[in-house]
């Protein structure tokens, strides 16, 4: 069980640090952003090990050598946008609400395309973790679902510690969450 908790905490880290990005740009009310980002990142931290767990150790090889690549790139492309979104908002502007169309609400900061990709890119080393899941001395369903469940506290979580360091840092914060997104895109890549 304590083998399970740890591989879950580690998992979930990423989708933290991204939570935090993502609350640190939240303008208005970061309860639907919390809701939002809980679902999308817990919902696949659950369901990439699973797909670990089935797929097994045949696509281990192939997978190892592509995921940390596949992850470095869609986290350096939001990254990078969200980086540039903040070196073009002009002083007092909401680079946030200029990027947005108007069919969102101030409430849903980030589209759900962009949840998908954050939580795809996050939760691709989940799915190796997922092949060795039936090694460890636990039900590898429980496992996955004690992995989503702990994933998804953390990213709410996340959201509200960087709505409150996104009033602190201003304008730096959505720059901030860019600069994250990069650097856990390079970790993914160097480990």
């Amino acid at each position: 069980m304590i083998e399970v908790l740890f591989l879950a905490l580690a998992l979930s880290m990423d989708a933290f640090a991204v939570s935090i990005g993502l609350g640190a740009k939240c303008k208005t009310s970061p309860v639907w952003l919390a809701l939002m980002a809980g679902a999308y990142f817990g919902v696949f931290q659950a369901l990439m090990p699973l797909l670990g767990v089935l797929g097994g150790i045949s696509l281990l090889g192939w997978f190892e050598a592509l995921a940390p690549w596949i992850a470095f790139l869609l986290l350096g492309i939001v990254g990078g946008k969200m980086i540039v979104e903040s070196i073009n908002q002009a002083p007092g502007g909401d680079a946030a609400a200029e990027v947005l169309s108007d069919t969102l609400s101030d409430t849903r900061i980030v589209t759900h395309k962009v949840m998908l990709v954050l939580a795809v890119a996050t939760s691709i080393d989940a799915l190796a973790a997922g092949v060795a899941l039936p090694l460890i001395d636990f039900n590898p369903l429980l496992a996955c679902l004690l992995i989503g469940v702990i994933t998804g506290l953390f990213s709410c979580l996340g959201v509200f510690v960087g709505v409150k360091s996104g009033t602190l840092l201003g304008r730096r914060a959505e720059l901030l969450g860019g600069v994250v997104l990069i650097l856990i895109g390079f970790k993914i890549l160097l480990t």
